[in-house]
């Protein structure tokens, strides 16, 4: 059963080459979905895959890059949608 969760990232995670982290990790685990920076400053991440790979996901994002400032995260739960690959996206 695949598993899907939406995360918010808040805290220094922006202009730090975060999303290429992001999706250089997704891609290694074979996990779909995106990542995209929010105007409040946040980055969002949606993650869908095999259950154990998003957990393994989720601890990545919570540990962030050398130069991420992570100060709070919030995760959901949510509907499977299918993507088909892991995506860089704008606003």
């Amino acid at each position: 059963m695949k598993k899907s969760r939406r995360l918010y990232l808040t805290g220094m995670v922006q202009g730090i080459m975060f999303r290429p982290y992001i999706k250089e990790n997704a891609d290694k685990l074979n996990v779909r979905g995106f990542v995209r920076n929010l105007e409040d400053r946040r980055v969002e991440v949606f993650i869908e895959g095999n259950p154990d790979e998003v957990e393994k996901m989720i601890e990545i994002c919570k540990a962030g890059t050398k130069l991420a400032k992570i100060t709070n995260i919030e995760i959901k739960e949510e509907k499977f949608q299918g993507f088909k690959e892991f995506k860089i996206m704008n606003i």
